[in-house]
């Protein structure tokens, strides 16, 4: 029996593991969101809110831990400047884990991993008033997760997003050719 062991194996050897956890950590520190499983999302959480725990700490201990657990220092330096002293009030539930459904090739279910707070989120859009009984948090989050469905369903069926200046060109020639008659 598995009582008491908590540790997610995922399939791999505790070498490649705390290599793809540290590397998934890396990546949200730098990107603000990683689309990714869900078993890797739970097990990447738990390495990400014990980091921003020791950034919120901050000593020269504590980044020498960090570093030691990530492998990175340019994304601990990150971490402890940016991103920790915004979650200052925060006593843990850093990131927030949004599923997106499953994945065609071998139904995994795939997810967004991000953080809660809106400064760190590094989201473009904005929010409208929320509804009545929904927090603009949870209003944000479903609105997030239709576009990023969104998204890739639209990579699925191999339509390409085509750059807002390609219609001004066609525009153009168009009117060089009236000018010209």
């Amino acid at each position: 029996m598995r009582h008491r062991k908590r540790t997610i194996k995922l399939g791999r050897t505790s070498s490649h593991r705390e290599a793809m956890l540290a590397g998934l950590v890396c990546d949200l520190i730098q990107q603000k969101r990683v689309k990714t499983t869900l078993a890797k999302a739970k097990a990447a959480r738990t390495l990400a809110e014990k980091m921003v725990t020791l950034g919120k700490r901050g000593t020269l201990a504590h980044r020498r831990r960090a570093i030691a657990a990530l492998h990175q220092a340019d994304r601990v330096k990150e971490l402890f400047d940016n991103i920790a002293p915004s979650f200052q009030e925060r006593n843990g539930g850093y990131t927030r884990i949004v599923k997106l459904g499953k994945r065609h090739s071998d139904s995994s279910e795939m997810v967004i991993l991000e953080w809660v707070e809106k400064g760190v989120s590094g989201s473009d859009h904005s929010v409208q008033s929320a509804p009545e009984g929904v927090s603009t948090a949870e209003e944000s989050a479903v609105e997030e997760a239709g576009e990023a469905k969104a998204i890739e369903e639209s990579d699925i069926r191999g339509e390409a997003e085509e750059p807002e200046d390609a219609d001004d060109d066609t525009d153009v020639e168009s009117d060089k050719k009236k000018d010209a008659d």
